[in-house]
């Protein structure tokens, strides 16, 4: 039986509780750009955050992220996984590319931005037609939504 001292963790191994709170944070902030349309979803910012953590071969960060874009595909009514399919085959063979092509840095975070977007959109198109799914919507207000990301991810 352990006593309560034993139960402790030592100090190095103590992990912070801020990713749960990022995540608690993203779900009232994705329920609320549902419903209020100028708020951007994000999804440059998340893709941003997991090529982050595929780089860094950071698991636990890279679940948690896996799991806002999750959340981001149900409140947007997209198929489950996509979002996360699409961002490791844009992260394995796109990206590459763009960051030995583009020496400024802006230039790469705005390719980020618009594969995000674009890409994504063009993504579900394709995978709409092969699975006879619906098509997805596309709105303009994308186009302000690549605009204030942009301006979110040259912070990162």
């Amino acid at each position: 039986m352990q006593t309560f001292s034993n139960m402790q963790r030592s100090i190095p191994n103590q992990k912070p509780v801020t990713p749960l709170l990022y995540i608690i944070f993203f779900v009232i902030y994705s329920s609320l750009s549902s419903v209020y349309i100028v708020l951007p979803p994000l999804l440059a910012v998340l893709f941003v955050l997991y090529s982050d953590a595929i780089k860094k071969d950071n698991f636990l960060l890279m679940m948690f992220i896996s799991f806002c874009l999750v959340i981001f595909e149900a409140n947007k009514g997209y198929p489950i996984f996509s979002s996360i399919i699409y961002f490791t085959l844009v992260y394995k063979f796109i990206i590459p590319k763009i960051i030995k092509n583009f020496s400024c840095n802006s230039c790469v975070k705005i390719s980020y931005v618009l594969l995000a977007y674009v890409g994504y959109y063009l993504f579900l198109m394709i995978i709409a037609k092969i699975f006879l799914l619906p098509q997805p919507n596309f709105d303009y207000y994308v186009i302000y939504y690549v605009i204030i990301e942009f301006l979110f991810v040259s912070l990162l």
